[in-house]
């Protein structure tokens, strides 16, 4: 006979839910005491001060900014690696990255649900402190091998990061409103770590490429002092972590956090917790098709670390550093895509107080950032290839790199606030799902990109891309129509309505 669970009478009381029924995962012959927390009170991360959110919104971008920013250090130093290692295939010239993409695959698959589980902290700072140990490796290497591996590990590590912030900062922020700049924060953060890199590698690699490991080893290591200061913010392990501490001091009662009375054997966590993601990249509309689009947009992003040598350096003899700063566009259309996701939420805010009809529909607070970067992301792609030429200043495909960042930071800013806005507790199995997926096309599309430029041209070759991203931009505008019906139909959407509706 299955166990059901019992219907009681809760008081609460300083924090503790008195439950005078006999819970599943409790001994029988004991009352249990369930612990909570009451409306003001100070462990519940969402009335933490305001310095302290700060402090965890700090940690969080530091952790993605170290995470990115190491995705792509070998771009601007890849043919000094090679070189000392003795590899010529070109098509393995992709690998230092695209292994260090296939952790970011990996990890997610775990960090993320084990987090809603044992907690963000105790996954987020051990991965760091590997992530830092691991960059140390790659400094070291002695060999082609030795060094993809200690990569992937490298990437596995660092995935924590993107995995679980956008997890965290939903923990703190009950306000959909100050959590989106946060998670904008955070995405503008991802980008702008990759256009960083390659003009560090490529500034370092002729005096050693192994300088633009130990650069990035020791950033890692300073990293970690704030890292270590992180907090608990998963309110689950919060309120199991203060049971335990009330039963050592009362061991006559029974206190219980909620979490505890889940009874979840090593299968369960298995085949529920790990499997969540896929899960909800199968099940769930909203995930899947917004992993897909956040698939190719990233997938096209490192692309360009291919696409850009070839033109920088091949078409307009460029040395390491100058074409490491052709990046530098990316990151201003990265910033001002920040500006606007704030101007559009300012906007959103006066026009809802206003009550203006379109402001109720809850597709129209992110979906139309999305839309427009779809349109700044094609443009930008088009722009890109057919500007490329040596009777064309350098300048003009190089300013394409604004609209490029611009777009591809509107799309993440509006898709991933989306899904968090739509999953809350299960946002870092949402990111997981989505990482997962853009990691997959990240490590593949770029090892064919030596194929596809060689074939097609620059021109033709990113007009390819163009056409696809065309296609795919639709997804936002299908959202802004179709995405309240989505909701109503998800399972895992409903549940946080009703729990919402609940409070």
């Amino acid at each position: 006979m299955e166990n059901q669970a019992p219907s009681s009478a809760f008081a609460l009381n300083g924090g503790v839910l008195d439950d005078k029924s006999t819970p599943a995962a409790v001994p029988p012959s004991t009352a249990s005491e369930i612990v909570a927390f009451t409306l003001d009170d100070p462990d519940d991360p969402f009335n933490w001060s305001a310095r302290k959110k700060l402090f965890v919104v700090l940690v969080g971008i530091i952790a993605v900014l170290n995470s990115v920013f190491d995705s792509s250090l070998p771009s601007g130093a890849i043919d000094f690696i090679t070189e000392e290692f003795g590899v010529t295939d070109p098509v393995q010239h992709a690998l230092p990255i695209s292994i260090y993409l296939v952790g970011y695959i990996l990890g997610p698959l775990f960090f993320s649900p084990l987090s809603e589980t044992y907690g963000r902290r105790i996954i987020m700072v051990p991965s760091f402190g590997l992530f830092t140990v691991f960059t140390l490796g790659c400094a070291l290497a002695k060999d082609w091998p030795s060094f993809l591996v200690f990569r992937l590990i490298c990437g596995i590590n660092a995935s924590s990061a993107i995995a679980i912030t956008s997890g965290i900062y939903a923990d703190i922020y009950a306000d959909p409103v100050v959590r989106g700049r946060a998670i904008a924060l955070f995405i503008s953060a991802t980008s702008f770590g990759p256009q960083l890199a390659p003009l560090v590698s490529g500034a370092v690699a002729p005096v050693g490429w192994r300088w633009a490991f130990w650069i990035g080893f020791i950033i890692l290591g300073v990293s970690c002092v704030p890292m270590l200061f992180l907090p608990e913010t998963f309110k689950p392990v919060i309120l199991r972590k203060r049971a335990i501490r009330l039963r050592k001091e009362n061991p006559h009662r029974q206190f219980y956090a909620p979490i505890e009375l889940q009874q979840r054997s090593t299968k369960d966590i298995i085949t529920v917790t790990l499997a969540r993601p896929i899960t909800m990249l199968i099940w769930e509309p909203i995930v899947l098709f917004s992993s897909l689009y956040l698939a190719f947009a990233s997938a096209i992003f490192f692309l360009l670390f291919e696409a850009y040598p070839i033109i920088f350096h091949g078409t307009y003899k460029m040395n390491p550093v100058g074409a490491g700063l052709a990046f530098l566009p990316i990151a201003a259309g990265s910033i001002l895509a920040f500006f606007i996701s704030m101007a559009w939420d300012a906007y959103f805010r006066r026009a809802h107080h206003n009550g203006r009809a379109f402001a109720s529909i809850k597709e129209y607070e992110r979906m139309p950032l999305a839309c427009l970067g779809s349109v700044c992301y094609v443009v930008a792609i088009f722009w890109l290839g057919w500007t490329v030429s040596p009777d064309i200043h350098p300048a003009v495909p190089m300013l394409s790199g604004v609209p490029f960042g611009t777009g591809f930071v509107l799309i993440f800013i509006a898709l991933l606030n989306y899904m968090t806005d739509a999953y809350r507790e299960y946002a870092a199995s949402a990111a997981a799902a989505a990482s997962c997926t853009r990691s997959v096309f990240g490590a593949l599309l770029p090892l064919a990109g030596p194929a596809m430029y060689g074939t097609l041209g620059i021109p033709w070759g990113m007009s390819l891309l163009g056409f696809l991203s065309l296609v795919l931009g639709l997804v936002p505008f299908a959202f802004i129509r179709y995405g309240e019906r989505i909701r109503l139909a998800s399972k895992l959407c409903q549940q946080y309505a009703l729990e919402q509706a609940a409070k």
